[in-house]
């Protein structure tokens, strides 16, 4: 549970209820000593600076990728492919899919000497490939492309932008069961009394989910004044009292249609659906070329991926369906188990599909966490 309060006067007071992602009151000294700590920690944060080539900036030892394009089964293990071919060892990743659209974060590096990539002539050869693989066959203005973010920029706000500019909230959702836990219900009201625009947002609670809608609502320039947070079980209501930067509210039925349809969208980008594998092994170059490959093979697409390595262990989540959309069969894992388990311990597990069965679940509370994936890493 949450209260965001502020005044006229630039005053500002916010008060939150926490536990961690078991409902347990938190105990743990060091995510104490971490929240009790100053606010300008850096944890997840992409830094780059301006006159970087684009899509590609240093980061330490590191080299930072951004790519965005049309999704398509087996792209990422096509990126994948493209970088162990150029010698180039991905550490650590997240991949965000949409609406038909796929935006990544990679830091990559040089496989022999483990230093960021920064010769110009390997760069460029590199955005070339990549280029076209999210340029694909699509014909369409939107077909494929990079960016770049200047200043300090936090992975999952950069996404989020990312997708944003996309404009992924375009178009029409795929269709979902009307008892599906992923259906956000997102609604915008006057208050007339205090004239504030209310943007009412119900849906499955889940780790982020105020980040992401906050994110959104201050991608569209608005300022949140007044917000209440609460969960009722596995579900999340929120309230946020806004304004635009301008001091108008949302006066237009196309303003609030563009409000909803891109908080709906900030809010499934995050979501988990169909079969969640996480794998651990021994961190070697090609690694992950090695599994999307034989993700590929099996007909499996990649809805998200959270990939880090922590000393000499790599960490990896995918969200896969078959190429359809549909559920994986019990034929297509046990093949998995076969080509994958015998070098790396596999946990697969299944997202509930309904609201019965994420209550007897608790998936709310126990999603794996991905959220924490590029914090280890960079930390």
């Amino acid at each position: 549970m949450a209260k965001i309060l502020t005044t006229d006067y630039g005053s500002f007071l916010t008060v939150f209820h926490v536990t961690d992602q078991q409902g347990q009151k938190v105990s743990d000294s060091r995510t104490i000593a971490h929240r009790e700590g100053p606010k300008g920690h850096t944890s997840g944060i992409l830094k780059t600076s301006p006159g970087k080539r684009v899509g590609v900036n240093s980061m330490g030892d590191y080299t930072a990728i951004e790519l965005i394009g049309r999704d398509r089964p087996g792209l990422l293990s096509e990126i994948s492919a493209v970088l162990a071919n150029l010698h180039i060892n991905v550490v650590a990743a997240e991949v965000w899919t949409h609406n038909r659209r796929i935006a990544c974060v990679l830091y990559v590096n040089d496989d022999t000497t483990n230093r960021a990539v920064d010769d110009e002539s390997r760069l460029s050869a590199m955005e070339e490939q990549l280029k076209n693989l999210l340029r694909g066959c699509g014909n369409d203005d939107k077909a494929g492309h990079t960016s770049v973010s200047l200043g300090s920029t936090h992975v999952d706000r950069r996404l989020h932008q990312l997708l944003f500019s996309d404009r992924d909230y375009e178009g029409t959702f795929a269709a979902n069961e009307p008892d599906s836990p992923i259906v956000p219900k997102v609604t915008v009201d006057r208050c007339e009394e205090k004239d504030y625009s209310v943007v009412t947002v119900r849906c499955k609670d889940r780790p982020k989910l105020m980040f992401d809608i906050v994110c959104t609502l201050t991608d569209l320039q608005y300022v949140v004044f007044h917000a209440t947070v609460s969960s009722d079980g596995p579900y999340a209501s929120q309230e946020y009292y806004i304004r635009h930067m301008d001091g108008c509210t949302l006066e237009t039925e196309g303003e609030k249609e563009k409000v909803i349809k891109c908080l709906e969208a900030a809010i499934r980008r995050r979501i988990s659906e169909g079969l969640s594998l996480e794998l651990c092994a021994k961190d070697r170059v090609g690694l992950l070329s090695e599994v999307t490959r034989v993700l590929r093979e099996n007909g499996l697409s990649v809805t998200r991926a959270g990939v880090t390595t922590v000393g000499e262990q790599a960490m990896n989540v995918f969200y896969v369906s078959d190429a359809s959309g549909k559920p994986v069969d019990a034929k297509t894992i046990e093949e998995l188990r076969k080509e994958i388990g015998q070098t790396m311990r596999l946990n697969v597990k299944k997202a509930p599909t309904n609201t019965k069965a994420l209550e007897a679940s608790g998936w709310a509370k126990t999603s794996f966490f991905f959220g924490s994936l590029l914090e280890k890493f960079l930390t």
